[in-house]
């Protein structure tokens, strides 16, 4: 098994042309005492769309490696991958992000969910975790419902671990990914999977559950605040209690997922990483892309323009786009400004539009919401956009490493417990 760092920061790089700017951000919060980890994944869907193949990310990132000297960890994420579509990220990754959420739900044979119980007798019962005033009280029933419900994920976890283990060694890091699934685990339910896995023989090293509230591609948080602060930190104890309970990873840590920039649970997650000296995985997929465009408006003249071009597409393809995401965007068509208006716009305008700066009269999230799943058109403009990224690389990378650095790494890392 490969050990996962304390604190690990997931980048996405659509285009195989921002990893030196993201790495310049885990630079400059090293220098300010933060030691994080990238992370950088691509998922099968935007390799799929993009014409693209995981070692393209790989060679990406071993240049921008190379190039700035990072001696640090650093590592490559086969992002929600499954049985079908695994094989092609074996070689370049070694951290794999195990989505099974298509199984959660699928009733378990009742033989195998008699043997669960048979096997954790000690979950039926009164358990006290650490940190946290109210202890679960936890019936067989429960165990029998939670076991039914999630046993046929774990098996799926287990088959596609052993594959990997197969073709690689054991020398990756597994991530079991629950996020994408209609309702959030409870406590009672995480600890049921946690023992799952364990039965299983997953040295998993985090995990992603699903939270209340809405993690819209692109946006900020929509959810009440103080429940997912109750949510985080009760699974950060159900965490630490099944490591102890089951003989999981002891390094094994909450991961946040979706590409929501999540700003208001920033302050939130550090109190209790600071407070518990838990570690985290986190990732903000998509946030790249963005600032690669907001760069391009900002360069100005034939840049500008294509930024629009971009917009002016997606906008005539916005059912399109929008229907594979429908679950994780909100967007309001009559809020989008018409391609004519945009037209007009000074780069200022465009990139103050697109900026995540909540405070800002400008931002526009739909406007943010359509460019983030809108990365189609850019494919489609081949050459052209890859040109205009290293044309204008200067002030694209500064977007890059200023957004990373500022509105991501600082207010959740810097100052936390190492």
């Amino acid at each position: 098994m490969r050990t996962c760092p304390k604190f690990t920061f997931g980048v996405g790089d659509r285009f195989a042309h921002g990893a030196v700017a993201q790495l310049q951000a885990f630079i400059a919060a090293r220098e300010l005492g933060v030691e994080i980890t990238p992370v950088w994944n691509k998922s099968n869907r935007e390799h799929l769309i993009i014409g693209s193949e995981p070692q393209s990310t790989r060679d990406a990132a071993d240049a921008a490696v190379s190039e700035l000297g990072w001696n640090g960890e650093y590592l490559l994420d086969a992002d929600h991958i499954n049985l079908d579509t695994v094989d092609r990220f074996i070689e370049p990754c070694d951290f794999f992000t195990f989505d099974v959420a298509n199984d959660i739900g699928k009733p378990a044979d009742a033989a195998d969910v008699a043997a669960f119980i048979d096997r954790h007798p000690e979950l039926v019962g009164t358990i006290t975790l650490e940190g946290v005033e109210k202890p679960l009280e936890i019936t067989r029933a429960d165990v029998e419902h939670a076991a039914n419900k999630f046993l046929k994920a774990t098996v799926h976890t287990k088959a596609i671990y052993d594959h990997i283990l197969a073709a690689k060694g054991p020398e990756f890091v597994t991530e079991v990914s629950m996020d994408e699934t209609d309702s959030p685990q409870t406590p009672t339910e995480l600890l049921i999977i946690l023992a799952a896995i364990a039965d299983q023989g997953i040295p998993v090293q985090t995990i992603a559950p699903k939270f209340t509230g809405r993690f819209n591609k692109g946006v900020d948080y929509v959810g009440d605040l103080a429940q997912f602060e109750h949510e985080f930190n009760d699974d950060l104890a159900v965490i630490a209690h099944a490591v102890k309970a089951y003989g999981l990873p002891a390094g094994l840590k909450l991961s946040v997922h979706s590409g929501s920039d999540k700003f208001s649970l920033y302050p939130l997650i550090r109190r209790a990483l600071a407070r518990t000296g838990a570690g985290l995985h986190i990732k903000t997929a998509g946030t790249n892309w963005l600032e690669e465009v907001i760069g391009l408006a900002d360069s100005g003249a034939e840049a500008l323009e294509l930024a629009k071009r971009i917009y002016t597409g997606a906008l005539a393809n916005k059912e399109a786009l929008c229907e594979p995401y429908a679950t994780v965007i909100d967007i309001d068509f009559a809020q989008l400004p018409s391609a004519e208006e945009v037209a007009d716009w000074s780069g200022e305008e465009f990139a103050a539009a697109v900026r995540h700066e909540p405070g800002s009269s400008a931002y526009n999230s739909n406007v943010r919401q359509l460019l983030h799943v809108g990365f189609k058109i850019a494919a489609q403009m081949g050459d052209a956009y890859l040109n205009a990224l290293k044309s204008n690389q200067k002030t694209v990378s500064e977007c890059v490493t200023h957004n990373l650095l500022e509105r991501h790494m600082k207010p959740l890392f810097v100052g936390c417990i190492q």
